[in-house]
């Protein structure tokens, strides 16, 4: 359900890319040994697990393993969708 003005209303959402925009953003908190802070949605989390990408989210430590399967794409993603290209407008509206 969505909030819009006092008025819920449901929204359909593509889960498949609410999980790559997570997978992209893990590569903003990976270290060196593979470990990413696991600080989004549980489901989405979930799901990466399953689609083998994340080693298993649940458990009691904030860092989980980012999968040697999930690291080449979640690079890949995060360059797509963040890296700055000459000529595209960025957030403030400006050309880079």
């Amino acid at each position: 359900m969505v909030r819009n003005f006092g008025v819920y209303r449901r929204l359909e959402m593509d889960r498949d890319k609410i999980d790559d925009v997570i997978l992209a953003l893990l590569y903003l908190t990976l270290a060196r040994d593979g470990r990413a802070w696991k600080g989004f949605n549980w489901n989405s989390m979930n799901r990466l697990h399953e689609k083998g990408f994340i080693g298993d989210p649940v458990n009691r430590v904030k860092s989980f393993w980012l999968n040697e399967e999930g690291i080449a794409p979640s690079e890949k993603l995060f360059r797509e969708m963040f890296s700055i290209d000459s000529g595209r407008p960025t957030a403030s509206g400006s050309c880079g």
